[in-house]
């Protein structure tokens, strides 16, 4: 089905719903004029969803909504990934969907570098030292102390914006970089080796860190699981900034409990909030973060510096808007 057109300015309404971001606030600063309106409950959503033509969502969405959203015409994701959107219904029903990309590939980036030096200067650590008020006597083995990125490799599963953002921070660590990609001719020049996403394990025996930033796709669906830890280093740390479901979990709790792997530091996980019951929490060696990686201070003006550019797309009729996926 072709995509309705958006009302005109003066009669489109816009919602934005999240548990947390102040989007409506940060839109209003704006002075479109354009009316809009805030939630942040499901409960809320559902009820009012009806009267909008444009939804501000990604948390807070589910499929079940296109049969109360009669008049939605746009969805901008807030987040960068878009597996929660059923698309060829959005397609059957005319309804365009656009995605964050770009909105925190440098906060994401910058995140996954601070958990490698979190990780390598065993800050987590420090941190239950001090909570304790203990002192830490100086190690006379090497192997515990703390360590240096400079000279360590780091493997980034995903070589995309986000990927070869860390990438570069990375090497002004002075880390060797190496990389998988889906198509590894495109940002080449980004990692000392990008290769295809079907040579992980053949990889993964090189690396000292291993940075996942890729999309959830059915192909990287657990796709660090049992044969990825027994390929890496038992030396080795895990970075995952991209989607919880990108790494087997219990293969992941097997590996820390057995040693294969020296430790984790996550920011995503299969189900959010992490439960409190999940073994996760307990190892010193993990480092949790609370799929905190793409807040910033300027997220909400991130995300509505993409709605006005789609938007304003749209009602020139262009059939491309900016991080399409519908």
């Amino acid at each position: 089905m072709a995509a309705t057109p958006l009302p005109e300015r003066e009669h489109l309404t816009i919602c934005f719903a999240h548990v947390a971001y102040r989007l409506g606030e940060r839109f209003a600063l704006r002075n479109t004029g354009i009316r809009c309106f805030e939630l942040r409950t499901l409960h809320e959503l559902e009820a009012r969803i009806g009267a909008a033509d444009v939804l501000v969502v990604s948390g807070l969405w589910r499929n079940e909504l296109l049969d109360r959203a009669k008049s939605l015409r746009f969805i901008q994701s807030i987040s960068a990934g878009t597996d929660q959107y059923a698309r060829e219904a959005l397609r059957a029903r005319g309804i365009r969907l656009a995605s964050a990309q770009g909105a925190n590939e440098g906060a994401v980036a910058e995140h996954a570098m601070a958990l490698m030096l979190a990780l390598a200067r065993q800050l987590p650590q420090a941190r239950d030292n001090q909570a304790r008020r203990h002192w830490r006597a100086m190690i006379s083995d090497p192997a515990l102390r703390e360590d240096e990125l400079a000279g360590k490799t780091l493997l980034i599963v995903g070589l995309g914006r986000i990927g070869s953002r860390l990438a570069a921070l990375a090497s002004g660590f002075g880390m060797r970089v190496i990389a998988t990609k889906r198509n590894p001719a495109v940002a080449a020049d980004a990692a000392e080796l990008v290769a295809a996403q079907d040579r992980l394990l053949e990889l993964l025996p090189q690396a000292d860190f291993a940075a996942l930033t890729c999309p959830l796709t059915p192909q990287t669906e657990l796709l660090f699981g049992a044969a990825a830890f027994a390929a890496i280093k038992p030396s080795a740390f895990l970075v995952n900034v991209a989607r919880g479901r990108v790494v087997d979990e219990p293969a992941l709790i097997r590996a820390l409990q057995e040693g294969r792997i020296a430790g984790a530091a996550l920011d995503c996980f299969w189900d959010e909030p992490l439960p409190a019951d999940s073994p996760l929490w307990t190892f010193p060696s993990v480092l949790v973060t609370p799929h905190s990686a793409g807040e910033t201070r300027r997220y909400e003006d991130n995300v509505i510096d993409l709605l006005l550019e789609n938007l304003g797309r749209l009602w020139r009729g262009e059939d491309e808007l900016k991080n399409q996926i519908v």
